[in-house]
């Protein structure tokens, strides 16, 4: 075998795809390009190059210091959205690995889908789209598009990572359908849906976010076992983990149910959709788009379980008083923040100022805020005071 046959090449890893990849699946060899255009990499394909772009982006290193539920600094071992996105994605890859769909762009969608969240978790993108509400508002889905189209400036030739448009069509969430502009045929098409890549990524991240938001309360000793009692899904796994491993005890027993947890709903979504998908010829990827359903589910058990632990933990943990308070005075310090910068616009900083004439002067302090940190937005409210 010769050198030449030995690299993986580009080429060889889209050829690869057609051969390897379910048909409703979506090849890198027919993504609809970037919006600028650029000479394809000899060794690696449009969605991994996407990837890569996330990873090496400031905002991904931001996300080490963003709120999950908790804020930052409660305990070592609490989660934040670094370690919730790099959960969303290895649990993208599993589900699209199963399906024999693009696992590169389900894991480069899952990566970029919590780019656009502000500091102090839901709380801060309350306060946000309260302080934008006559200029456009403020909803994180969109601000990861504006973050990856326009706020990244790694690049010399554009604004942005300059992503493919199926990567950018993960990141969208709208009632009203999709619309595609191709940037190889300069062709527009609507759509019912996304590809199948960004539904898995939705769901793994829906998946993943209560599933250790439970872990994170228990750990935190805001929720209790005693009170899991009434919840399916729990004692189901913890029935199964302690026929399984009698001998486990306290943390270890406690972690294994949320592992055995999550595993039990990837593998009921697998499942569910591989026989919801049966009953149809999907033939591409676009296929399913024009689908009027999402194809990506549950099975109607699962989904009725699923319910009610979404629905203890919103009685039990998200609006606890040591989730709420907490993350009250974090809104407010974003409010206090922001009205100061609208007093003092100069204080943003050169390379946010020069976007408020093209973006307007609260859209452009709404962009810097959203892209802070927790302990940033504490120590910029604490600098300002002092001014």
């Amino acid at each position: 075998m010769t050198g030449n046959q030995l690299l993986k090449t580009r080429l060889r890893i889209e050829n690869e795809e057609l051969k390897n990849l379910s048909q409703f699946g979506q090849y890198n060899s027919e993504s609809a390009g970037r919006k600028y255009p650029e000479t394809p990499h000899p060794y690696r394909t449009a969605f991994q190059r996407d990837r890569a772009r996330i990873i090496h982006s400031r905002a991904f290193r931001r996300l080490e210091y963003k709120t999950q539920v908790f804020l930052n600094g409660t305990g070592d071992h609490l989660r934040t959205r670094l370690t919730h996105t790099i959960e969303v994605a290895s649990v993208s890859r599993t589900i699209a690995c199963a399906l024999g769909v693009n696992q590169d762009l389900a894991e480069a969608i899952a990566l970029a889908h919590d780019l656009g969240h502000p500091p102090f978790g839901h709380t801060g993108e309350k306060k946000l789209n309260q302080l934008m509400l006559k200029d456009g508002g403020f909803e994180h889905n969109i601000q990861s598009l504006r973050v990856v189209e326009l706020l990244e400036s790694l690049y010399p030739n554009f604004d942005g990572l300059n992503l493919s448009y199926e990567v950018l069509e993960g990141l969208r969430k709208h009632d009203k359908g999709y619309y595609r502009f191709s940037y190889e045929n300069k062709k527009e098409e609507r759509f019912s849906n996304p590809s199948i890549e960004a539904q898995i990524a939705n769901i793994a991240d829906e998946i993943t976010y209560y599933s250790h938001d439970l872990d994170d309360g228990l750990d935190h000793k805001l929720i209790h076992e005693k009170q899991l009692n009434e919840v399916t899904l729990w004692l189901q796994c913890s029935k199964s983990v302690d026929e399984n491993y009698p001998r486990l005890k306290g943390k270890k027993r406690r972690s294994y149910i949320i592992r055995t947890l999550i595993d039990q709903q990837v593998a009921d979504l697998i499942s569910a959709t591989s026989e919801y998908i049966q009953n149809f010829k999907f033939d591409s990827s676009d296929e399913i788009r024009r689908h009027p359903e999402i194809v990506i589910r549950h099975s109607k058990e699962a989904q009725k379980d699923n319910q009610q632990l979404k629905q203890f933990l919103y009685e039990n943990l998200y609006h606890h008083e040591a989730v709420a308070m907490p993350n009250l005075r974090g809104g407010n310090l974003i409010a206090d923040v922001f009205s100061f910068y609208e007093q003092n616009p100069k204080m943003i900083g050169d390379e946010s100022a020069k976007r408020i004439n093209s973006e307007g002067l609260k859209r452009t302090i709404c962009d810097y805020i959203s892209g802070m940190t927790d302990r940033y937005v504490l120590e910029e409210y604490n600098r300002l005071r002092k001014l």
